[in-house]
């Protein structure tokens, strides 16, 4: 292996990733900011729910919004839906994993409120059960998506949908984008 040209070419694919995501979403970045804000100004709160390296996303994003991402300033009303492991473990258990998001909504979610679903591929049966108990629960559905989209697509809106096909290269631009969602709401709030 040549290591030096594995180490150009990573750089490389983030840089294409990079440079395509930010010409293609920043009007959906700029609606997430909006909704986000406006839930959030009106007592509601971000739920946000993924698997893998996605949930550790959300578990970062909620972090940095209730706590402080730059400066110190009231908290943000956010949770990740990943963090709480006797739900997780019980409702996979009691009903099934496809149903440890929904089920959680169902529970904790209110008409305002705003999910985040993120999914590299946007298939994953227990996002798309979780987006849809929220659509039935009247919460707003929003987004951080890649490759085509999957099902996400036509839940969410807005979907920040990275153009990358790599599962690597979505998920750097989905903390990216986690990163100035939460800049971006410290300054609007």
């Amino acid at each position: 292996m040549d290591l030096n040209a594995f180490y150009a070419s990573e750089f490389d694919e983030h840089q294409a990733a990079l440079d395509d995501t930010r010409a293609e979403l920043a009007e959906p970045f700029s609606r997430l900011t909006g909704v986000c804000a406006d839930a959030v100004r009106a007592g509601n709160k971000l739920m946000l729910f993924g698997n893998g390296g996605s949930a550790a996303d959300c578990q970062h994003i909620a972090t940095e919004l209730s706590v402080r991402y730059i400066k110190d300033r009231p908290p943000i009303a956010a949770i990740a839906l990943t963090t709480d492991t006797s739900a997780l473990t019980a409702i996979a258990n009691d009903w099934s994993f496809d149903d440890v998001f929904s089920r959680q909504v169902e529970a904790l979610g209110n008409p305002g409120d705003v999910v985040i679903a993120i999914s590299t591929s946007g298939k994953s049966e227990n996002v798309l059960r979780g987006l849809a108990m929220a659509k039935e629960k009247g919460l707003k559905l929003t987004g951080f998506g890649g490759k085509s989209g999957g099902g996400m697509v036509g839940l969410c809106d807005p979907l920040l949908l990275v153009p990358a096909d790599i599962t690597s290269r979505i998920q750097e631009m989905h903390i990216t984008l986690g990163h100035m969602l939460c800049g971006a709401l410290e300054q609007e709030l």
